[in-house]
């Protein structure tokens, strides 16, 4: 695999500039075979990237990862192959006077590639956030580069011999290698840029893609809230928000970051919580359906939390039903691990956890909950439980985060129909499906005048006579 720097890297953004005005906006033929090339990649090669991964994350379950990785994969592109003949066509807009419309004139938006887009994806999904959002990409006719994470080595290496056997390097290129090359790769003057992964280096792609005013879509993370209401269905609940926070051992942007539960209804969610734990993982030491941690550092930095809580006088409940020891084991296993009625002190309520660590507060009435999500950062996901349709309306109407869950966690990010981002600190811009399609294309605005020059278009012309003071006195009224 050839070797990459920053002039290297340069080279080929040119390239595949060069190559997008030669060949023009790609037919909607082109765009569907490039889609197809992509889905194969990921149904003829499920073993070898399954295996990648867990190599990565030293133990990862192969159904987990078939899932998240590879099946989600393949939906997106699917989706967009299906819908691209609607998607492509132009949209009709109204005139302004209507009249305009009635002599012929005409105005619509027209989607056209933007070009080159940059992605730049994570380590928790690599697979996936890799091709999700090529989906868009693709169908809106663009080339792609693509820097995946060096956090999980075998897995880039492999997406890049895997695109570099299937596209030529003027339609996709997988780039690999550190932070530095990263660096660089933001600094590029992409046609768009989209970076998922963390709000700290979120700023410093920011700040490098402002250099050639790059456009952006930022996927970032935060702390999602979990709010229960009275009216919730306890052990329902507990199931839905463990099986989200142990999904990847918590290493996703969405998983549930802390709870706000009623003061009398904390110890029937710790008890629920722990069934449900239980009857998911009865071992997790050498349970092949449990994620390991992906790096050292993201181990000691999860351990830190809990030991900094239990040290400020925290409640923890770790739930390890085979009570194995955890500490001796050749990967870098957590148990789930409720910490309860954290104070604001706490580094686990400070910072995004990503590892199966859920904080549980309580509160005594709902807007005391809401308080508390509306003094923070804006968070990626919102999730609400209850049966009380004005609480849900309260909740709905009351917060605002990227996008909500009502009655599970991070469903909402596999609806391919609903737009997938965040807002202020959890991110800017949004993707999948038709949404997708318009993030990576110019809307391009184009008006047709009427072909003959009427007395109405005359008139807007000088000399000014007693036409244009009649339209003016009709337009200007309140």
């Amino acid at each position: 695999m050839a070797a990459y720097d920053s002039a290297s890297m340069q080279a080929l953004l040119a390239r595949q500039k060069a190559a997008h005005l030669r060949d023009g906006p790609p037919s909607e033929a082109k765009r569907i075979e490039r889609i197809d090339r992509a889905i194969a990649l990921l149904v003829d090669h499920r073993k070898e990237i399954v295996e990648a991964l867990n190599a990565d994350f030293g133990s990862r379950s192969p159904e987990a990862s078939a899932f998240t990785d590879i099946g989600s994969s393949i939906g997106p592109l699917k989706h967009a192959k299906a819908n691209l003949r609607r998607w492509m066509k132009p949209e009709k807009r109204p005139l302004s006077p209507a009249l305009l419309g009635l002599l012929g004139a005409k105005a619509e938006i027209r989607f056209q590639p933007k070009g080159v887009v940059g992605i730049i994806s994570p380590w928790n999904f690599p697979v996936n956030l890799t091709f999700a959002p090529l989906a868009g990409v693709l169908a809106a006719g663009n080339r792609a580069m693509i820097k995946p994470s060096e956090y999980t080595p075998a897995t880039s290496e492999l997406m890049a011999t895997m695109i570099g056997g299937a596209f030529s390097d003027e339609e996709i290129a997988v780039v690999t290698g550190g932070p530095e090359l990263g660096e660089a790769f933001a600094r590029l003057a992409f046609d768009h840029l989209i970076f998922t992964g963390g709000t700290a280096i979120a700023r410093h792609v920011m700040r490098a893609a402002a250099d050639n005013l790059t456009p952006l879509t930022l996927e970032l993370g935060g702390k999602s809230p979990v709010v229960i209401g009275r009216s919730a269905n306890l052990p329902v609940a507990a199931a839905r928000i463990m099986n989200g926070k142990t999904l990847n051992a918590g290493q996703i942007c969405l998983a549930p970051d802390y709870v706000l539960a009623p003061k009398e209804s904390v110890d029937g969610f710790v008890a629920e919580a722990t069934t449900a734990v239980r009857r998911m993982f009865p071992t997790i030491k050498d349970n092949p359906d449990y994620t390991a941690i992906i790096a050292q550092r993201h181990y000691d930095r999860i351990m830190g939390y809990i030991e900094d809580a239990r040290a400020k006088g925290a409640r923890v409940v770790q739930i390890n039903p085979a009570d194995e020891d955890l500490t001796q084991q050749p990967y870098r296993k957590i148990a789930p691990t409720l910490i309860i009625d954290p104070t604001d002190d706490m580094k686990v309520m400070q910072e995004e956890i990503f590892g199966p660590v859920l904080p549980v507060k309580s509160y005594s009435a709902i807007d005391e909950a809401l308080d508390y999500v509306n003094a923070h950062d804006r968070p990626l996901g919102l999730y609400y439980f209850g049966d009380d349709p004005a609480e849900r309306q309260k909740v709905l109407d009351g917060t605002t985060s990227g996008g909500v869950t009502v009655g599970d966690v991070i469903f909402h990010i596999a609806q391919e129909e609903l737009p997938f981002g965040g807002i202020g600190p959890s991110g800017m811009g949004s993707y999948h499906g038709h949404d997708g399609f318009k993030e990576f294309s110019h809307r391009k605005s184009v008006y047709t005048q009427l072909r003959n020059d009427v007395g109405p278009l005359k008139q807007l012309r000088p000399p000014y006579g007693a036409g244009m003071r009649k339209f003016l006195d009709a337009s200007i009224k309140r």
